[in-house]
This record gives structure tokens, C-alpha cells and sequence, in this order.
């Protein structure tokens, strides 16, 4: 049998019996024809571990990054999963291979003129006061998308100026939400008491005009659309106002552990990104902090 059976067979069996979508067969078929195509004398019964690492350089090397790298020897191991079960193949050459790690993305960040200046909305319309409390709490408190989408009336305490957030894995935490987030928070309720046909029932915070809850994709629609109005030629999205958020708390504080609490991550080193302080920040750190670089 050729190696072209074998594959016809399995995009059969995933199509047929897996049920995979047609979309995801076809990405399938695609990545395994890239296999082929680089070593194209080699039967599949005959591939080798160091025949995928090479096929795996031979991709980094035409510029394929970890994650597609990661997706096509998924696929890579599935023919092979599937040809040892219906044709006693021996072996799954693609077992303990992995994608060449890719370099971390440091995270955008606006820089505070740019927030103060993104966050200083003076309109009074219906959607200006509603998306106002809805970038002050954003950048106020780091909450991710999700979470504000979430948020309900009650989980606002205004006497103490918190939230109570639901995150991943719902688990809750307690965050500040700085005066002028609570301010423009208590415009927006008030506004959203004379909302019509409101169900009574739903207590979420932020609404759409005719009561409905708000997508994720209407609320970054509406943050490119502010961004524009207030000067800011950056790609705003809701992720890079939780970005700038933990890196300004944590160029003023220093408490990497504080900032991991505020924004809810388990480990903190998902948190360690958020160091990329600039060189002049941190050599005034080092100045006022470390004895020997004390000038005289």
C-alpha cells in the first residue's frame, strides 16, 4: 500500500468515525502532506525519530512557529496512532518529539499619559457613559475580558470601593476599583435603571441599549472606537489595558506577589512577565537601593 492509501484511509477514519469537521480533516490532510513533501522517499512504515526531527528543523527553519509546529506533529502522531491500531504498523516515530519553544512576547503596554489620556472620556450619551465605567474599570482593576462581561450589580461594593471577581476555574477574588472607576461605575447604573424592557432577573452590569448582555466582540469594537476618538494610535483591545495595569502597579510597587493577587494568576510565573520595566526604571532602583552603586 502507498503512503497516499494509508493517509486516505485515516482522513476516512477521522472524517467517518471521528466525525472532525471538514475544515479541520482538511488541515489535517495539510500537515501531513508537509511530512511527505519533505522526505517524500520514505515509506510511513519506515520513518524514524530522527526522520521527524528533521522534518520538524526543516519547518522551524522555513519560519514555523512552536505552535504550528506543535499542531502538525499532533497530526503527525494521530496517522501514526491510527496506522499502528489498523495496519500493525510497529511504531509512532513522532512519541517524545516537541516543538522548538518560541520566544516570549513581551506583552504592549500603553504608557500612563496614553491610559490617562484613553480613560478621559467627557461624553454624556448613553454608550459614553456605559463604555466610560467600562475602560476605568478595566484598566482600574485588570480584569480580564470575561470577567467584566460576567460582572453583576452585586458584585460591586461601593462602601469599601472593590469587586468581587469570578476568573478562571471560578475561583473569586477581591480587587480595588479606584474612585474614579466606582464614580463612573455609579453614572452608569443609574443610567442603566431607565433601560426599557430590562429583565428584572438580570443583574448584569454592563447592557446593551435593549437590555442584553454585551459580546466580547461589541466590547472591543467599542474600545477601538474610543482609542480613536481619544488620539490613541495603538491596537486597543481589553487584554492590553489589563496589561498596563499590572506593569504600572508593579514599576510603582515592586510587589511582583501583590500584582500576581490582583490579577488572579495561580502561578506567578505567568506574572514574571510583567518585569520588563525600562532600563531607566530600574537603574534609579538600583541606584537608590544598592550600596555600592551610591555615588559619594
Amino acid at each position: 500500500m502507498t503512503n497516499q492509501e494509508y493517509i486516505q484511509h485515516y482522513l476516512e477514519y477521522i472524517k467517518f468515525e471521528k466525525r472532525l469537521s471538514p475544515l479541520t480533516v482538511k488541515n489535517y490532510h495539510r500537515d501531513i502532506e508537509l511530512l511527505l513533501e519533505i522526505s517524500p522517499q520514505i515509506i510511513l512504515n519506515k520513518f524514524s525519530i530522527d526522520d521527524i526531527r528533521r522534518s520538524v528543523s526543516s519547518l522551524h527553519a522555513r519560519g514555523l512557529n512552536g505552535k504550528s509546529l506543535s499542531r502538525m506533529i499532533s497530526a503527525w502522531r494521530g496517522l501514526f496512532d491510527f496506522l499502528n491500531q489498523r495496519f500493525n504498523f510497529t511504531h509512532n516515530p513522532t512519541l517524545g518529539i516537541k516543538p522548538p519553544k518560541d520566544k516570549k512576547q513581551l506583552p504592549q503596554t500603553l504608557s500612563i499619559d496614553q491610559t490617562m489620556k484613553l480613560v478621559a472620556i467627557n461624553d454624556t450619551t448613553f454608550l459614553g457613559i456605559r463604555d466610560h465605567a467600562i475602560i476605568e474599570l478595566f484598566y482600574s482593576s485588570g480584569l480580564r475580558l470575561s470577567e467584566l462581561i460576567n460582572l453583576k450589580i452585586q458584585d460591586i461594593n461601593f462602601e469599601d470601593g472593590t469587586v468581587i471577581i469570578f476568573g478562571k476555574g471560578g475561583k473569586s477574588r477581591i480587587v480595588p476599583a479606584g474612585k474614579y472607576a466606582i464614580n463612573a461605575i455609579q453614572k452608569w447604573i443609574t443610567l442603566r435603571n431607565t433601560i426599557k424592557n430590562i429583565n428584572e432577573k438580570d443583574f448584569t452590569l454592563f447592557l446593551s441599549k435593549n437590555g442584553k448582555s454585551l459580546s466580547p466582540r461589541s466590547i472591543q469594537y467599542r474600545l477601538k472606537i474610543w482609542a480613536k476618538k481619544q488620539g490613541i494610535p495603538e491596537n486597543i483591545h481589553p487584554h492590553l489595558l489589563r496589561h498596563s495595569f499590572a506593569t504600572h502597579i508593579l514599576q510603582s510597587s515592586q510587589d511582583l506577589r501583590a500584582v500576581q493577587e490582583l490579577l488572579g494568576h495561580a502561578n506567578i510565573t505567568t506574572t514574571q512577565i510583567y518585569t520588563h520595566l525600562d532600563f531607566q526604571h530600574l537603574s534609579k532602583i538600583y541606584d537608590q537601593s544598592h550600596p555600592r552603586a551610591k555615588k559619594k
